[in-house]
């Protein structure tokens, strides 16, 4: 329990270099293990995001439908109104 108390305060250079060398000596027998895990890992992080990014786009799209649904009966209901130039404008 010490060592790990070293190690979450800050520790000293023994407890660094401890900790340094056991992490190379456990690392060929760890990466067998390790590297298949963090492949998988990497692919749900990447089709997680892939999914919210088509989520998004679907929100985006209908919301982007009601608006343009919106201005359009808003559009047809306004009456025009004259300028003084001449040109028309929809009263808002």
């Amino acid at each position: 329990m010490a060592l790990l108390d070293d190690v979450l305060n800050g520790g000293n250079l023994m407890t660094g270099i401890a900790v340094g060398v056991g992490a190379l000596i456990a690392w060929p027998l760890i990466s067998p293990i390790a590297r298949p895990l963090a492949k998988s890992v990497i692919k749900g992080g990447v089709m997680a995001y892939r999914e919210a990014e088509q989520l998004f786009a679907g929100a985006v799209e209908g919301i982007s439908d009601m608006f343009a649904e919106a201005q359009q009966e808003i559009g047809a209901t306004t009456p025009t109104q004259s300028r003084a130039d001449g040109s028309t404008s929809r009263a808002t």
